[in-house]
């Protein structure tokens, strides 16, 4: 089992694989790596917001993968609002 391997367990995984739930939730940013999309969520999570990271598969062993950074609907404008703010520099 490689070391990613509990972040896709079931349960509430942190990353959401094929889940029909969050179908028509908003993208709000795309990752290629779990860790960097877990940071950005966490940074939602705080604000208020709820975020969750998604992917049609299942990352490889290292973590790294097509990621989506999701929001309910309707939210995708504030979510975007507190991203944009971020200082990345």
């Amino acid at each position: 089992m490689g070391p990613f391997r509990r972040l896709f367990s079931r349960g509430d995984p942190k990353v959401h694989v094929g889940d029909p739930r969050f179908d028509d939730w908003e993208p709000v940013a795309g990752f290629d790596d779990v860790e960097t999309g877990m940071a950005f969520a966490q940074h939602l999570r705080e604000a208020g917001l709820d975020a969750v990271l998604t992917a049609d598969w299942e990352p490889d062993e290292f973590g790294r993968g097509d990621l989506q950074l999701q929001v309910p609907p309707g939210k995708w404008s504030e979510a975007e609002e507190i991203l944009s703010g971020l200082d990345l520099d």
